[in-house]
């Protein structure tokens, strides 16, 4: 009899065999800016954190839902699921562990499931992007914050995640769901796992379903080009970062938050980390590039601290009117 590793290892590896890991982190280490208003980047720079957000609350409003509720759906409408089983017994068991996973990630997990949002960044680009500018760096009156990954450590079994987003229609993902269940049900067919370890191969799937529905956007919001930092609570198995779950009280009322402090994490970081390391780059918003402004945000960083940044400072040179 197999081990629950091998397992979970026999369902895992070809569930995952459409992700090219030549062009995600580790290997893969781009500049990923953050645009943010100047309130935001003063935050930042004086607390040395960064606010990680629960995707329910973000702007796209499949979010998080998309994935996991659709993979969930055509799970329970599967026939080749059922075929695979052998028997309607087996089935119902199978169809139990899956619901387990979706029960324990909706009523546990989803709340604890925090995401900072970045966009890949040409390194020859010291302008930002324009439609980046409009939507989320204050109209051009804000700051974009740019991130060198490869002063970032990897450490495998990290409750953080970085990866590109991915880009589809509705109906293509609604394909990829279904491809994946062809893919796991063979795998079912093919391997003889007894009853009692039916829950291995349902978290298997449903983690796929999850991590899929993460980092897959509507191709409406392609010309992002965005990253994302994740945190998965239920990978922090040792602890390492729940000091940093909080929240925070703004416009929307009271949301949960990660406040992910830059500083060294033992086992999970270099000891060296900071934000006078991982900082490529600011860029003043379009809005308020004038010498004057470039000024006072140099004297800001000074004021908290952060000299090493003072040289990182540019200003755009977007021609774009302030509408404030």
């Amino acid at each position: 009899m197999e081990s629950d590793n091998q397992i979970v290892s026999t369902f895992s590896q070809p569930l995952w065999s459409d992700i090219q890991n030549t062009e995600t982190f580790p290997v893969k280490r781009p500049l990923l800016a953050h645009y943010t208003s100047i309130a935001n980047l003063e935050c930042i720079m004086a607390s040395n954190e960064v606010w990680f957000s629960n995707p329910l609350y973000m702007n796209d409003l499949e979010e998080l839902r998309f994935g996991v509720l659709e993979g969930a759906q055509a799970f329970r409408q599967s026939e080749v699921i059922e075929s695979a089983c052998g028997s309607s017994e087996r089935y119902n068991k199978l169809l139990h562990a899956f619901e387990y996973q979706l029960d324990q990630f909706s009523n546990k997990h989803a709340f604890d499931t925090y995401v900072f949002c970045l966009s890949e960044h040409d390194h020859e680009n010291t302008d930002g992007l324009l439609s980046m500018w409009r939507g989320y760096g204050g109209s051009g009156n804000g700051a974009a914050i740019v991130f060198d990954t490869a002063q970032l450590n990897y450490a495998d079994g990290s409750p953080l995640i970085i990866a590109n987003v991915t880009y589809a229609s509705r109906d293509e993902r609604l394909q990829w769901i279904d491809g994946k269940l062809s893919v796991f049900a063979n795998l079912l067919r093919n391997n003889d796992v007894p009853d009692e370890k039916l829950y291995l191969p349902a978290c298997a799937l449903f983690e796929r379903f999850k991590i899929f529905s993460i980092f897959t956007k509507h191709h409406g919001f392609s010309e992002e080009k965005e990253w994302r930092a994740v945190y998965l609570r239920e990978r922090d198995r040792d602890k390492k970062m729940e000091d940093m779950l909080s929240y925070a009280v703004g416009r929307r009322g009271v949301e949960p938050k990660l406040k992910l402090k830059i500083r060294p994490i033992e086992g999970l970081t270099a000891d060296d980390l900071s934000l006078e390391k991982i900082v490529h780059q600011i860029i003043l918003g379009p809005s308020v590039s004038s010498p004057l402004a470039v000024s006072a945000v140099r004297r800001m960083l000074e004021k908290v601290g952060k000299h090493g940044l003072t040289s990182k400072l540019i200003a755009s040179t977007t021609p774009l009117r302030s509408v404030y």
